[in-house]
């Protein structure tokens, strides 16, 4: 005897910031709908249960960064990483999403049928190795968009001859001692600016080695406008206020940086000068090769990275790296730089959809050969979305929108009676890269891995928030892009067989 397949209105692939949103969002909407969600790990929270480095934090303001539907009441604008855990496991909690997830269950393969429409997943189980199948209706991949399992870190000329401790910050080991030690950080994007000043903040000192620089701002560690908004208004009212002020400031320098970046440069710069010593040589630390935002910006909360500069605890390298040595690092310009730890803060390896196979009708789904339909769905692909957010904004704005759509795009099908929705690509769009005007090494390196994007609506992206809102929460869903497929023929099919 075979125990019966588990079947589900709706599957989504991750327990993180995408995917407790989208339960919530899903819930809410349609309260009679089955969900579960699929966790290939043993907790609820994705990027900030994995990361564990010292001063982990929020690379956006928190009133952006937190959803639409539940305010962020913490003090703190840039958070700090355990905040941001507790904030959604509470989320979570409060809603009984917590409930529907299967915890150590990896995502291997989705195949979609045409005949019974509906997709059918296979995953294995981290306690049994046992698989586990399971049908539905929509699938949902909110698995983001790089591997947990490693991150990238380039084959470095000499790697096995360093007699200390190498550490990549994906997998930050929690009994390493750091104080008094002397660390290098090979890196210059978001951790890096984030670990240095927390390290010397427990004591090590500091020398952060970058190839070349990024931009790096300062900003408020608290928003003084939603601290007193909080005192005039309820909370929700005041969390409102403050995401709508912090959407249209963010939009703002976005859009300043495009169309003026060398005016953009000169005002970065001014910033920094007022942080740095006198005489700083800003030309060479801080100074990128490419215009503002055609990588991600770093922010630092009060200028932490700047005070750690100025007090002597950090030192600022910016060279190729030519080789490890038994005691440290060579550079190309010959310098030696002495370490107990080597922190490798470079990059993340993309991975698309946590690494699950799809496939319709028994054929594979080739994703670089499929585009993607407002950055969402793929072309030829049923009853299929997923969520990769902004890379110049707050990732959770684009989840919420996309959230918002498919609970828009499913009540559609309710109303309708369809069974089914396919995003079908006209062949007279042109393609464009799946996130344009965005040379990150971690996107460039991958850019073979991720859907086409399109050169005109609905195939194209927009890093744009302001432009997407009317777009997904407002614009009528049936167009020439989507094909509809009706109960009645799944019907049909059944009864033929």
């Amino acid at each position: 005897m075979t125990s019966a397949v588990e079947h589900l209105d709706v599957l989504i692939i991750g327990a993180g910031l995408s995917g407790i949103g989208a339960a919530h969002h899903l819930q809410r909407a349609f309260p009679a709908r089955t969900y579960a969600i699929l966790e290939a790990r043993a907790a609820i929270g994705g990027t900030w249960d994995l990361f564990r480095y010292p001063g982990i934090r929020s690379d956006s303001d928190m009133f952006t960064l937190g959803y639409r539907f539940r305010p962020w009441l913490g003090d703190k604008a840039i958070a700090d990483g355990p905040s941001i855990l507790d904030y959604v496991r509470e989320t979570a909690a409060e809603a009984g999403i917590d409930r529907h997830i299967r915890f150590g269950h990896r995502a291997r393969r989705a195949e979609w049928s045409s005949d019974e429409q509906r997709w059918t997943v296979t995953a294995r189980r981290a306690d049994t190795g046992d698989t586990v199948t399971l049908t539905a209706n929509f699938l949902f991949c909110c698995s983001g968009y790089y591997r947990y399992d490693q991150g990238y870190t380039p084959d470095f000329v000499g790697r096995d001859r360093f007699e200390g401790t190498i550490v990549h910050p994906q997998h930050w080991p929690r009994e390493l001692a750091v104080e008094g030690k002397r660390i290098v950080i090979i890196g210059s994007g978001a951790t890096a600016v984030t670990l240095g000043p927390a390290l010397t903040a427990l004591g090590a000192h500091v020398t952060m080695v970058q190839r070349s620089p990024s931009y790096v701002l300062s900003v408020p560690a608290r928003d003084a406008v939603a601290d007193r908004l909080r005192r005039m208004l309820p909370s929700r009212a005041a969390y409102t206020l403050a995401r709508a002020k912090n959407i249209a400031y963010s939009t703002a320098i976005y859009q300043l940086c495009q169309r003026r970046p060398e005016r953009m440069r000169a005002w970065i710069r001014g910033l920094q000068q007022h942080w740095l010593p006198e005489g700083y040589d800003i030309d060479t630390h801080f100074a990128p090769r490419y215009n503002p935002w055609d990588q991600r910006m770093c922010l630092v909360p009060n200028g932490d990275l700047f005070r750690a500069i100025r007090k002597g605890a950090l030192e600022m390298v910016t060279d190729d790296i030519d080789a490890f040595t038994a005691t440290g690092l060579r550079l190309s310009s010959g310098a030696e730089l002495p370490a107990d730890i080597i922190v490798t803060a470079t990059g993340l390896d993309l991975l698309i959809f946590g690494g699950i196979e799809l496939a319709v009708d028994g054929a594979p789904v080739d994703v670089p050969k499929a585009m993607a339909y407002r950055a969402m769905m793929l072309s030829g692909v049923p009853n299929f979305a997923y969520i990769i957010g902004y890379t110049n904004a707050s990732w959770t704005l684009k989840a919420d929108l996309v959230c918002e759509y498919i609970v828009r795009l499913l009540r559609h099908m309710d109303a309708r009676g369809y069974a089914a929705v396919t995003p079908v690509r006209d062949e007279s769009v042109g393609t464009t890269a799946f996130l344009p005007n965005f040379s990150a090494g971690y996107v460039l390196r991958a850019a073979d891995r991720f859907p086409a994007a399109g050169d005109r609506t609905p195939w194209r992206l927009h890093m744009n928030y302001l432009r997407d809102l009317p777009a997904f929460r407002y614009r009528r869903i049936a167009d020439r892009a989507l094909r509809f497929t009706s109960v009645a023929r799944r019907a049909a099919a059944h009864s033929a067989s």
